[in-house]
């Protein structure tokens, strides 16, 4: 661990967290990196998460071998179950800290980190580290979302507050909620020069995705570590996140329910 300022991880991982983190893929949070994949390749996926995106590059770069990064070996638990179901054996599980590696110069291929910098206290530093542990003509991969960005529609005021609340809530833990459109910045300041900015979004416009979405959000904003931090840190009270609650599931209901989520993304040559 470093001595570096770290920030809070405001989601925590309650289940209400986990469903939604679990239903990202390679293919739709990873898409921008995968055209540069191929087999024998060494991968870093720092803050791996629950491990679906992970597993999904570990079958891509087989028999080349992927380093899953956590914080936590509880957290690692996540990656290291999803990596048992699917009998993906080319995973191995590190805890570490992106603001200071523990991995030697140079060590692989492509380093990955998908929804990390919007967490973390010095994101130039962590793209400092990220590019150090990437060999040389390797590839630094980065996504995150924007939430200034987020467009949503029929228009709700509890909708409003909640964008306000956690926006308020993950600055207060050390992070920048609006990480999505710094990614090319923060790389530049990182040292990066040959760096390819593009971005993608998710929509959530059909019956099934509204209501996966609406009732994930709807659970996340009353149980989970985001709702403690708002009610002990007097942000919101219980009644009010209960207000927001029911909310996303009126949004959820409305047949012309609309929600886009915009995501930065960068990939930068070591």
């Amino acid at each position: 661990m470093t001595g570096e300022r770290q920030a809070v991880y405001t989601h925590g991982h309650h289940e209400s967290v986990l469903r939604a983190h679990r239903r990202r893929t390679a293919e739709n949070s990873a898409g921008y990196l995968l055209p540069h994949l191929r087999p024998g390749m060494s991968l870093l996926d720092v803050g791996c998460g629950p491990g679906t995106i992970t597993v999904d590059l570990a079958a891509r770069i087989a028999p080349g071998r992927v380093t899953a990064v956590e914080l936590t070996d509880e957290a690692l638990d996540l990656a290291r179950a999803e990596a048992r179901t699917r009998d993906q054996s080319n995973v191995s599980f590190a805890t570490s800290d992106v603001q200071a590696l523990d991995f030697p110069d140079d060590a692989f291929d492509v380093v990955h980190a998908h929804q990390v910098l919007q967490h973390v206290a010095d994101p130039v530093q962590a793209l400092r580290e990220l590019r150090r542990v990437c060999v040389p003509g390797g590839i630094v991969a980065v996504r995150d979302a924007d939430y200034a960005g987020f467009i949503w529609f029929p228009q709700l005021p509890e909708l409003d507050r909640w964008l306000d609340l956690y926006d308020r809530a993950a600055r207060a833990n050390g992070g920048e909620p609006d990480a999505g459109r710094r990614l090319l910045c923060w790389a530049q300041q990182a040292g990066f020069d040959d760096i390819t900015p593009t971005a993608s979004v998710w929509c959530f416009a059909t019956p099934d995705s509204r209501d996966r979405w609406g009732r994930m959000w709807a659970d996340r904003i009353v149980e989970s570590a985001l709702a403690r931090q708002l009610v002990d840190s007097g942000m919101a009270t219980a009644t009010e996140l209960g207000e927001i609650s029911s909310a996303w599931l009126d949004w959820a209901a409305a047949p012309d329910g609309w929600l886009t989520i915009p995501h930065g993304e960068i990939i930068c040559r070591a």
